[in-house]
């Protein structure tokens, strides 16, 4: 007669040195294997997560030595663990890899991968890349969406993971983007300071919209060149709001070209003729101040995206 196993009980973690400055999700993500996310997001949700007895968002960031309370929670066996990430996107993520050291790896991310995995989707960048470098300590210092290309910085130790955090905090960074913008950009540079709120629902997804109550929010555009029915402007952004970038550039009336969003279908549907099948929105730099100097780290344009604004260019 075989016994069954003990029901799950209340336990204790100790944060250790290598998960020092980690969001508590990503920590709970790592430490719970085989529990599904939705789960490790509810625990957090309804406070059955508690750091050094205190409830914790999901962006909480745990510090060495912490106690972790975790709930009574079934983490499935070795053979029930969330399965390999496909060859596919390995390959992808290796041949993304713009810049690597003992500090850092720098991803040129591809337009339609996750930074990690949820909502359907089993792998994005992290778990990828974890796959591919099982041997070191690896965490996002910061996200792009799943549309969105270009830089992308993981951190190799947690202490350059607190530096990328601390200048990010204190806004001593500089990140610009390409995006190309339905219609003709009068004037020069436009700044849109205008807070942003998440939770509103359309047909079954989340958006994002300008709110007098929402998180403060600042994005600079700069018109970089002006073509047919659009323009390809620059941006830069001193907060990093979820769709910080497409919603206020639709608030602009200046909507991203490939947004399906919050974007013009129409003006989607004349750039898909035109071979659009993306976003128009990229990354191009991060400038980071790593070890007392600036780190500039940058992509290149996609071939997509050029080619596009090469047939714009034709058209006149």
């Amino acid at each position: 007669m075989s016994q069954s196993s003990p029901p799950p009980a209340v336990r204790f973690v100790e944060v250790p040195a290598e998960c020092d400055g980690q969001r508590i999700d990503n920590f709970l993500i790592r430490t719970l294997k085989g529990v599904p996310k939705s789960l490790v997001y509810r625990i957090l949700r309804t406070g059955e997560v508690r750091v050094n007895k205190g409830r914790a968002r999901p962006e909480h960031r745990v510090a060495a030595g912490d106690s972790v309370r975790l709930p009574p929670i079934r983490v499935a066996a070795e053979d029930d663990a969330p399965a390999m990430p496909a060859r596919g996107l390995l390959e992808r993520l290796e041949a993304a890899i713009l810049y690597e050291d003992a500090r850092l790896l720098v991803l040129d991310k591809p337009s339609g991968i996750a930074v990690h995995a949820g909502s359907g989707i089993d792998a994005g960048v992290i778990e990828g890349l974890r796959v591919l470098r099982p041997e070191v300590f690896l965490e996002l210092a910061h996200r792009l969406d799943r549309d969105t290309s270009g830089v992308l910085v993981l951190a190799k130790t947690p202490e350059t993971l607190r530096a990328i955090h601390d200048a990010l905090n204190t806004r001593s960074t500089d990140k610009r983007y390409l995006a190309l913008v339905r219609g003709a950009w009068r004037g020069g540079e436009h700044v849109v300071d205008a807070p942003l709120r998440k939770g509103m629902i359309r047909g079954g997804e989340r958006m994002v919209e300008v709110a007098p109550d929402g998180k403060p929010a600042l994005s600079r555009f700069r018109p970089l060149r002006r073509l047919a029915d659009c323009t390809l402007v620059e941006v830069t952004i001193e907060t990093g709001r979820t769709h910080q970038i497409r919603v206020h550039a639709a608030h602009l009336g200046h909507p991203l070209a490939g947004d399906d969003k919050y974007g013009d279908p129409a003006f989607n549907r004349t750039l898909a003729a035109l071979g659009l099948r993306r976003l128009f929105l990229h990354a191009q730099l991060l400038s980071l101040p790593l070890g007392g100097r600036p780190l500039t780290l940058e992509a290149p344009l996609c071939p997509e995206l050029a080619r596009v604004l090469d047939t714009l260019a034709a058209r006149g």
